[in-house]
């Protein structure tokens, strides 16, 4: 039994979701590695550089990104669901 295309495409998006994570997090792992005290707090922004700052402005892209991805798939299930409900209810 061959896959349908959707199950495919959404196997391969959840593929490259996972993969933007891996590498986002192999490059955060570079601040946490070379961190040092006296540029700053740890986690604060003067205490990165230019690439960590970006890596850290990306990630937080990135789950903005999967946020708004999770809530259109949770709105098309509700109104899918929905619209079966009110088909199967008698007049």
């Amino acid at each position: 039994m061959k896959p349908s295309p959707k199950v495919v495409l959404g196997l391969l998006v959840i593929l490259v979701d996972i993969a933007v994570y891996i590498i986002l997090g192999l490059l955060l792992m570079n601040y946490d590695d070379f961190y040092e005290e006296s540029k700053g707090a740890y986690w604060s922004v003067e205490s990165m550089d230019r690439t960590e700052r970006w890596t850290v402005y990306g990630l937080q892209f990135w789950n903005v990104i999967n946020v708004l991805v999770l809530l259109l798939i949770i709105y098309r299930v509700i109104k899918r669901f929905g619209k079966k409900s009110a088909q199967q209810q008698p007049v």
